[in-house]
């Protein structure tokens, strides 16, 4: 009787990496697609959101209510922004792993440190 992984290991190697190939590829189809998505957005109508008086858009809040709100206030600009200039959603830490827009607003709003 002849040990094949004495033979070279050619035949042992390539068939180690095609079970694991497998077992990867069973495991990935596993992983419920929402765990590899975007995390989710903030809506106005979240609880979260309508107790920070939250809104996507900087324009669309009330100022009657909130009369401390500036047109130049956005979540881009907010030292709780999690995410770069550039992006259009990002984290933002009042809001835990929900996602708020770049041009959106709410009462926790505070400059970004200089």
């Amino acid at each position: 009787m002849t040990n094949r992984n004495s033979e070279g290991g050619r035949d042992a190697s390539r068939r180690d990496f095609v079970g694991r190939a497998v077992g990867g590829a069973c495991l990935l189809a596993a992983v419920p697609v929402r765990v590899l998505a975007a995390p989710p957005r903030a809506e106005e109508n979240d609880e979260t959101s309508v107790q920070l008086g939250y809104k996507h858009d900087t324009k669309n809040v009330d100022k009657k209510k909130y009369p401390r709100h500036a047109a130049t206030q956005e979540c881009v600009n907010c030292a709780m922004w999690q995410g770069t200039p550039t992006d259009a959603w990002a984290g933002c830490a009042m809001f835990g792993r929900k996602q708020v827009a770049a041009k959106g607003w709410c009462m926790a709003w505070a400059p970004k440190p200089a």
